[in-house]
C-alpha cells in the first residue's frame, strides 16, 4: 500500500484533517460517561460534591450564588448535550474530509488502471483476461477506497477509544483493570485466531470474482450465439459453478468472522458483571472513592474499549482484502509495455510495407507458427489481396502492420522503417484498419464514424459513408446521421455494421487501408460498388485486402496465398496465380462448383442493396 499512498498526495490536506477531526469526536465521547457519573452521583443520589473537585469547580462557575441538586442534574446536561454537538461536528466533518481524500483517491487510482488497461497490447488483455481487468477497475479499486476511508476514521477512532478509555477507567478505579487484564487477552487471542485463517482466502475471493465476472462478460456479449445455439442451460450451469465457488469461498470467510461477535458479546457481558460486582463489592466495604456514578461509567468506558477491539477486527480485515485488492491493481499497474514505443514518426518511402523473414507464434502457444519466413513488399498505392484457407494466418498477418503483434523472427517495415522504431500513435495513424468482426458504440450514426477522425467535418462523414456504400441506408433511418445505434450496433445488419465500420476507417483516409475479411456480409454487387469507389476515391491509398471469396480479391494488383503451413509461395495477380498455384486453384474450383463464384460482377447504376 505504500505505492499506492502516493495517490493521495494531492488530498493530503484532507487526509491529514480527517485523523484530528476524529481524535476531537472520539475525546468528546470519552467526555460524556465522566459526566453522567455526575449527573447520577451529585444529582440523583444526592452525595456531598465535594467529592469531585472538578464537579465543585464546573457548579461554581456556572452557579456563583449556590446549586440544588436540579441544577446540577440540568447543568450538566446541557454541558453533556454542547460536547455532543461538538463532537458531532468534528465526527461530520471526519467523514467529508475522509471522503474528500479517499474518493480522490479511488478517481486518480481507477484513471491510471483504465490508462494502463488502454495502453495493454492485445497479447496483455488475453493474459489478465477481460473479466479479471473489470474486476480490478471495480471492485478492487473499490476496497483500495474503503481501506482508505477506514484507515483515516476507523484506525484512529479504535486506538484512541482503546488507550483513552483505559487510562480514564484506571483514573476512575484502578481495581477495574482486573477485568482488563483477562477480558482483553481472550479477545486478541480470538481475534488473531479467526484473522489467521479468514485473511489468506480474501486473494482467493477476489479470484472467484474474476472468474464470475469473466462469464457473465462472455454470455452478455455473446448472448445472440448463445440463444441461438439453444445453450442457455448450458451456459447457466457455467455461471452457476463460478458463482457457486464463489459463494462457497465467501462461506468460509464470513463462518470464521462470525466467531467474534459471540466471543465479543460473552466476553462484554462477563466484564461488566465483574465491574458490578467489584464495584458493589467496593461500595459495601466502605470505599469511598466507589460510588454509583464511578460503576456506571466503568462500565460505558469497558464496553467502548471492547467495541473498540471489534473496531480493529473490522480495519484489520478491511487491510487484509485491501492488501490483496492493492496487490492486483499493483499487477496491472505494473505491467509493462509488450509492444514498448519507438521514437520515429514518420518517413516517405516509395515502397509502403515489407515483410523480411517474417515468422510469428502466438505468444504461450507451441508447435508451429503461424506464420513463418514470410518476406514480401507492398509498393505504395498498390492493393494487395491475401487469401487462404480457414486458419492459414491471414488475421495474423495483418495485425503484425500495426502491430499488434511483434514478429518471433523477421521484421515488418512500413514506410521504410521496421514497425517497432514507430511511436504506436503514430504508426497506427497511417493505418485504417476493418477487422472480422464489426465493433460498433452505442452512439450516433456521426459519432460512430468520427472515431476514425475525431475532427471530421459532416461532409466527410457523410462521404466517407458513401464510399463505404452506408449513405443510402443511414438516410433511411428517421434522423439520418443523427440517428442513435444500440449497443455493439445490435440495431444494424451484419451488412450495415461492415459499412459502417469501413466508414470508419476511411474518414481517416489512411495511407494504409486494412480491409481483414470485411465485405463477408455483403453481397456481390454491394462489394462491387464499393471496390469501384474504393479505386476512385482512395487513390495513393495502399490496400491490404483479407477474404475469403476469389470474387473479393480478383480484382487487386497481386494476390499472396497462404499456404496451411504458414508461408508465402506464390503472390501474383489473379490469372497468373491460375496457373502456378495449386492452392489458389484448388479455392478457385471448390468456390466455382459451389456457386460462390461470380466471374463478372456487373455495379448497378444507382440502387443499393442493403443486406
Amino acid at each position: 500500500m505504500k505505492r499506492l499512498a502516493k495517490y493521495l498526495k494531492p488530498y493530503w490536506i484532507f487526509a491529514v484533517v480527517s485523523p484530528l477531526m476524529m481524535m476531537g469526536e472520539v475525546l468528546a465521547d470519552l467526555c460524556l460517561p465522566y459526566l453522567m457519573s455526575f449527573i447520577v452521583d451529585y444529582g440523583i443520589a444526592g452525595e456531598e460534591i465535594g467529592g469531585s473537585p472538578l464537579a465543585q469547580n464546573l457548579m461554581r462557575f456556572f452557579h456563583p450564588g449556590g446549586f440544588s441538586q436540579t441544577d446540577i442534574i440540568v447543568t450538566f446536561g446541557i454541558l453533556m448535550l454542547v460536547i455532543t454537538l461538538i463532537g458531532g461536528f468534528f465526527g461530520t466533518f471526519c467523514a467529508w474530509t475522509a471522503a474528500k481524500a479517499a474518493q480522490g483517491f479511488g478517481h486518480d487510482l481507477r484513471r491510471d488502471a483504465y490508462t494502463k488497461v488502454m495502453h495493454l497490447s492485445i497479447e496483455q488483455t488475453d493474459r489478465f483476461t477481460t473479466g479479471s481487468l473489470v474486476t480490478r477497475m471495480t471492485n478492487d479499486v473499490s476496497t483500495c477506497v474503503d481501506l482508505v476511508e477506514m484507515i483515516l476514521r476507523m484506525l484512529v477512532r479504535a486506538p484512541v477509544f482503546m488507550i483513552g478509555g483505559i487510562i480514564i477507567l484506571l483514573l476512575r478505579a484502578p481495581k477495574f483493570g482486573l477485568v482488563l487484564l483477562v477480558s482483553l487477552p481472550v479477545l486478541v487471542f480470538t481475534l488473531v485466531l479467526v484473522l489467521s485463517r479468514a485473511v489468506p482466502m480474501f486473494s482467493v475471493i477476489q479470484k472467484r470474482l474474476d472468474k464470475v465476472n469473466t462469464v457473465v462478460q462472455e454470455n452478455v456479449s455473446g448472448a445472440r450465439i448463445v440463444k441461438a445455439s439453444v445453450r442457455e442451460e448450458y451456459e447457466n450451469e457455467r455461471f452457476r459453478q463460478a458463482n457457486g465457488n464463489l459463494r462457497d469461498v465467501n462461506y468460509k470467510v464470513l463462518k470464521w468472522m462470525a466467531v467474534i461477535m459471540p466471543v465479543l458479546n460473552l466476553v462484554m457481558c462477563f466484564s461488566i458483571i465483574a465491574v458490578i460486582y467489584l464495584g458493589g463489592f467496593s461500595i459495601q466495604s466502605g470505599d469511598a472513592g466507589m460510588s454509583t456514578g464511578t460503576i456506571m461509567s466503568a462500565i460505558t468506558y469497558i464496553t467502548q474499549v471492547i467495541m473498540s477491539t471489534m473496531m480493529l477486527t473490522g480495519v484489520f480485515s478491511q487491510f487484509s482484502r485491501g492488501i490483496a485488492s492493492g496487490k492486483r491493481v499493483l499487477e496491472l499497474l505494473d505491467a509493462d509495455p509488450a509492444l514498448p514505443d519507438g521514437k520515429e514518426t514518420a518517413k516517405a518511402q516509395p515502397e509502403a510495407i515489407r515483410f523480411s523473414h517474417v515468422s510469428f507464434q502466438y505468444p504461450g502457444t507451441v508447435g508451429r507458427p503461424v506464420l513463418q519466413d514470410i518476406s514480401l513488399s507492398v509498393k505504395k498505392g498498390e492493393t494487395l489481396a491475401v487469401i487462404g484457407q480457414t486458419g492459414s494466418g491471414k488475421t495474423s498477418f495483418v495485425s503484425l502492420i500495426p502491430r499488434f503483434y511483434d514478429p518471433s523472427e523477421g521484421t515488418v517495415y512500413v514506410d521504410g522503417l521496421p514497425v517497432s522504431a514507430y511511436r504506436l500513435k503514430d504508426l497506427r495513424a497511417k493505418i485504417g484498419f476493418v477487422m472480422q468482426k464489426s465493433e460498433l458504440f452505442s452512439d450516433t450514426i456521426e459519432n460512430n464514424i468520427r472515431w476514425g477522425k475525431p475532427d471530421a467535418t459532416e461532409e466527410e462523414v457523410r462521404q466517407a459513408a458513401q464510399i463505404a456504400q452506408a449513405d443510402s441506408f443511414v438516410q433511411s433511418f428517421s434522423d439520418n446521421y443523427k440517428s442513435f445505434i444500440a449497443e455493439k450496433g445490435a440495431s444494424l445488419s451484419g451488412g450495415q455494421k461492415q459499412r459502417m465500420s469501413i466508414a470508419r476507417a476511411m474518414v481517416r483516409r489512411p495511407e494504409i487501408l486494412i480491409l481483414d475479411d470485411a465485405t463477408s456480409a455483403l453481397d456481390l454487387a454491394t462489394e462491387a460498388q464499393l471496390q469501384k469507389a474504393m479505386r476512385e476515391q482512395m487513390k495513393g491509398s495502399t490496400v491490404i485486402l483479407v477474404a475469403q471469396r476469389i470474387a473479393s480479391v480478383k480484382g487487386a494488383d497481386r494476390i499472396a496465398v497462404l499456404e496451411n503451413d504458414g508461408r508465402i509461395v506464390h503472390c501474383a495477380p489473379h490469372e497468373e496465380l491460375l496457373r502456378i498455384s495449386p492452392t489458389y486453384r484448388a479455392i478457385y474450383e471448390s468456390q466455382m462448383r459451389s456457386g460462390a463464384l461470380i466471374e463478372s460482377v456487373p455495379v448497378p447504376e444507382g440502387g443499393e442493396n442493403h443486406g
